[in-house]
């Protein structure tokens, strides 16, 4: 039995990482071949960095990740924070409707946010409507039902006693929250703006219906070269971003492994 538990487990991971191996590998190929590695060499990173229009098209998904994720994770932060001094039903209430977002399909929720600005432009009398702003508020919107429910079990697992004995002890109840509340639920507000983060960088559904011709993210300048070919010059941006993301949860894990150190002058 532990043989098989064994190798259940490698043929798992054989799964998941195969066809990424297989990319970081095609990534260094000489040749602009997808099927047959003809060499080591480096000249798909060297592309990749002169294509202006891939590199604009990554500082847009950046700058559209970044932005949804830090405005998602805020507002979230506030509606846990609000959703749970809601009566019980009343946070039952909220959260279903908080988790429908997420169990509607990506497509419903790209085509009905597009109707939506269209809607607006038209009854303003605008045009082009659709672009980074349009993209940016539908990254947030579809962020903040899971910032929401990273936010609300820490929220639930705080001692609420712990804000009382502050306020008790003369601490005001703003510099309570930076204090006592802040503290406890940052776990859940990093996984929030990290998964937030990852989706907003991953989205092509919703991204392809409300973006325009002045704004496009990596994902629809991906799609828009499958109707040619993929420029082997995307398997060495996949790679570096895989690294990135591999390098960021490393550090992540090593900080949250690391043992705790007493700061100098604390008492015991």
């Amino acid at each position: 039995m532990k043989a098989a538990s064994k190798l259940y487990v490698f043929l798992i991971m054989l799964f998941l990482y195969l066809p990424i191996l297989v990319l970081i590998v095609f990534s260094f190929n000489a040749s602009n071949s997808t099927s047959v590695f003809t060499g080591f060499s480096l000249q798909w990173y060297r592309e990749l960095f002169q294509d202006k229009e891939t590199l604009q098209t990554l500082y847009n998904t950046l700058l559209v990740a970044v932005l949804s994720a830090v405005i998602a994770t805020v507002l979230g932060t506030a509606a846990a924070l609000g959703i749970v001094r809601l009566s019980k039903w009343g946070q039952k209430l909220v959260m279903n409707v908080t988790n429908l977002p997420l169990m509607n399909p990506d497509i419903v929720t790209g085509v009905s946010m597009m109707l939506l600005f269209v809607f607006i432009m038209t009854l303003f009398g605008g045009s082009d409507v659709l672009g980074f702003w349009t993209i940016l508020i539908a990254h947030i919107t579809f962020n903040l039902p899971y910032v929401i429910l990273s936010v609300m079990p820490k929220l639930k697992q705080m001692d609420p006693h712990l804000v009382e004995a502050a306020q008790d002890l003369g601490c005001p109840q703003s510099k309570a929250f930076f204090k006592v509340i802040l503290p406890s639920i940052m776990p859940g507000i990093i996984t929030g703006f990290i998964m937030a983060f990852t989706l907003s960088i991953d989205d092509f559904v919703i991204s392809y219906f409300v973006s325009g011709p002045s704004f496009q993210t990596l994902p629809l300048r991906i799609y828009s070269m499958t109707k040619r070919r993929v420029e082997p010059s995307i398997n060495a941006l996949s790679t570096l971003i895989f690294v990135a993301v591999l390098v960021l949860l490393i550090i992540i894990n090593l900080r949250q492994s690391a043992p705790h150190k007493p700061k100098k002058g604390a008492t015991r």
